[in-house]
C-alpha cells in the first residue's frame, strides 16, 4: 500500500462531546486506498464512536469529514453545523459501508431480502438487478445456500457475513467494521474472520475496530492506539505488538490480550 497518493477518507480535527465527556478529540486520520487500518484500544476509548462518526450515525460537533478530497456529511446555516441532505448522506453510505457488532438484520427478510434491500431502496435498481446484485455478495460471504433462509435460523456467524454481504451490495469504497466478531461464540469468529480477509484480498480499503489481536497482527498495514478519545500510537503490526514496544500502557494492554 502506497502513500504516493491521496487519501480516500480524512478527518480532520474531529469532535464528538455528550455533555461533559469528549468521546472523540480532535482526531486527524487519513485512509488510503487499499489500506487495512486497525483500531485498538480499551473499551470506552471512543473507536466505536469514531466509526459511527465516519459514517454519520453520530453528529460530530467539530472538525471536517473529506470523502475523495470534498468536505462531506454536514452544511453550515447561519453559523452552525447541520447533517447534509437525506440523499446526500445516503449516497455517502453507499460509499462507506459499516458493519456493526449486532448485525442488525430484518428478522422478517430472508437473507437475500436482506441483501438486496440497500439496491432496491436506496440505489432504486429494478428487481431483478438487486436479486442478481445480493445473489452475487451472497455467493462472495459463502452463503449461496442460505438465500432463502430468515436469520433467526442462521448462526451468528452467518448472520454477520450476510451483513457483510448487505454492506457490500451497495458496492462501497471502503469498509468500516466495527468490532465484526465480539458477539460471536469464539468457534464462529474464524468465518467472519475469513470473510475480511478475503475482502482484503482483493484490495478493499477498510478500517476495522477490533479486540482480536491475532487478527489485528496478520491483516493490518496500520496500527493505531487509543484511547481516552485520542490517538495514543501508531505504526505498523511489528511496530505496535512487537517485543521492542516501550510504552508501557500499551504493553500492559496488549498482555491482558495476547
Amino acid at each position: 500500500m502506497s502513500k504516493d497518493n491521496e487519501p480516500l477518507l480524512a478527518l480532520e480535527k474531529i469532535t464528538k462531546r455528550y455533555r461533559n465527556i469528549v468521546a472523540v478529540n480532535r482526531i486527524n486520520l487519513e485512509v488510503f486506498p487499499g489500506e487495512k487500518l486497525v483500531i485498538i484500544g480499551p473499551s470506552g476509548s471512543g473507536k466505536s464512536t469514531l466509526l459511527r462518526s465516519i459514517n454519520l450515525l453520530e453528529e460530530i460537533d467539530e472538525g471536517v469529514i473529506r470523502f475523495e478530497g470534498r468536505e462531506v456529511g454536514y452544511t453550515t446555516k447561519n453559523g452552525r453545523r447541520h447533517h447534509d441532505t437525506p440523499s446526500a448522506i445516503c449516497a455517502l453510505r453507499a460509499e462507506i459501508g459499516m458493519v456493526f457488532q449486532h448485525f442488525h438484520l430484518f428478522p422478517h427478510m430472508t437473507a437475500l431480502g436482506n441483501v438486496m434491500e440497500g439496491p432496491l431502496t436506496v440505489q432504486r435498481k429494478p428487481s431483478e438487478e438487486a436479486r442478481r446484485i445480493a445473489a452475487g455478495m451472497l455467493e462472495k460471504v459463502g452463503l449461496s445456500d442460505k438465500m432463502d433462509v430468515f436469520p433467526a435460523t442462521l448462526s451468528g456467524g452467518q448472520k454477520q457475513r450476510v451483513a457483510i454481504a448487505r454492506a457490500l451490495a451497495m458496492h462501497p469504497r471502503i469498509m468500516l467494521f466495527d468490532e465484526p466478531t465480539s458477539a460471536l461464540d469464539p468457534e464462529l469468529v474464524g468465518e467472519v474472520f475469513e470473510t475480511i480477509h478475503k475482502l482484503a484480498d482483493e484490495g478493499m480499503t477498510m478500517v476495522i475496530v477490533t479486540h482480536h489481536m491475532g487478527f489485528a497482527r496478520e491483516l493490518a498495514d496500520r496500527v493505531i492506539f487509543m484511547e481516552s478519545g485520542s490517538f495514543l500510537a501508531e505504526g505498523t503490526p511489528v511496530e505496535l505488538f512487537g517485543a521492542n514496544q516501550t510504552n508501557e500502557r500499551i504493553r500492559s494492554f496488549l498482555n491482558r490480550l495476547i
